[in-house]
């Protein structure tokens, strides 16, 4: 992803989005829909589980980021050496 252009900011731009989307979708479903609460409260869960996977894809990024970048080449919190 990283090769791609996506950044780990991107992520959590998107999880973050993704959050206010969630609630505005709950908002949405319950104005609109005559299905009631429950159907909005299914919309706003779903939408909200996207959220953590963005997070996790943010982090997974950003030690990527940290492993490529030459500050970081020395830093021993990073280096991986079996016990």
């Amino acid at each position: 992803m990283h090769d791609a252009g996506v950044k780990s900011e991107h992520a959590y731009l998107a999880g973050m989005a993704s959050i206010g989307l969630s609630f505005a979708s709950w908002m949405v479903s319950v104005k609109a829909e005559a299905a009631g609460l429950d159907r909005a409260d299914r919309w706003g869960i779903f939408v909200g589980e996207w959220a953590p996977t963005f997070f996790c894809m943010g982090l997974a990024l950003s030690q990527y980021e940290r492993q490529d970048n030459p500050v970081y080449a020395n830093d021993p919190r990073l280096t991986t050496t079996a016990p």
